[in-house]
């Protein structure tokens, strides 16, 4: 089966890539009557805030959804220790989705949370229906971590070993040590800016170097997703990011916003969540 191509504009219309021979598919908000279940799992140095435009129109729509904050980062980064990592991030959403008692699920998750919802989807399997990667890395065959050793050496690259050297208290991440907030949103959107410099914390580095391990496919047969920000101007998402998510049997969707696009174009990302729910 070809893979599904679309792309949404900054006015969140959807329009479907010729190649996919597929009439432009319908909004979320037209799909009137349908209700479904979202798990939306935060990316590198967010915490479940960053989602709150999303979920409350989600839930405005009658859709249950739940966001849950993983250990050592947003309003749970007091729980940050040197053994917080990706095992600790699954375990953290496998948790929320457990009590919540939430079946069904459209699984989403930003940035380097993509190696996050694949673990969650492997033990999970039975309760996921969609699984979608919003601006995310697709964990895949030698590319199981956010950062890899070198196979040979066992060493860490070069720019990742300097990048530790400045860790807080040797294991915690900080994101303005290294990037520009044009990483994540427009200098221009001021009101966004502000916000983010008020809640950006650091983040557990092991959740980027701990390797994923499946026992049960990941995200395969999960009819996955992939959500590719194309309004972002400082480091786009590389094809090491996207991974196989643009070959038959995924659905690709190009959406013209800045990498935090829960943040700027919360509407867009709602009303293509639905539409991806089906």
């Amino acid at each position: 089966m070809a893979g599904d191509n679309s792309r949404i504009s900054r006015r969140g219309l959807l329009k479907t890539a010729a190649a996919a021979g597929i009439a432009g598919a319908l909004p979320g908000a037209a799909r009137a009557g349908r209700r479904h279940a979202f798990v939306l799992v935060h990316g590198t140095w967010h915490g479940a805030w960053v989602w709150q435009d999303v979920v409350d129109r989600l839930r405005g729509q009658g859709h249950k959804v739940i966001a849950p904050t993983c250990t050592g980062c947003g309003d749970r980064v007091h729980l940050s220790r040197p053994e917080v990592g990706l095992e600790t991030h699954v375990r953290d959403v496998v948790n929320a989705m457990t009590f919540a008692e939430i079946d069904d699920v459209v699984l989403v998750g930003h940035s380097f949370a993509g190696v996050t919802i694949t673990g969650v989807a492997d033990r999970l399997r039975d309760h996921v229906r969609r699984i979608v990667f919003l601006d995310a890395l697709v964990p895949r065959p030698g590319r199981m971590a956010a950062v890899v050793r070198d196979r040979e050496t066992g060493e860490y690259p070069d720019w990742w070993q300097e990048r530790a050297a400045r860790f807080v208290d040797g294991y915690k991440m900080v994101l303005w040590d290294d990037y520009p907030v044009e990483m994540l949103v427009p200098p221009g959107e001021a009101e966004i800016v502000a916000r983010l410099k008020r809640l950006i914390t650091t983040h557990p580095a092991r959740q980027w170097t701990d390797e994923l391990v499946l026992e049960n496919g990941g995200w395969e047969g999960l009819a996955p997703a992939y959500v590719h920000c194309v309004g972002q101007s400082y480091r786009k998402s590389s094809d090491a990011m996207v991974g196989p998510a643009r070959s038959a049997g995924w659905r690709f969707v190009e959406l013209d916003a800045p990498r935090d696009a829960m943040l700027t174009h919360p509407a867009e990302v709602s009303r293509l969540l639905v539409d991806l729910a089906g």
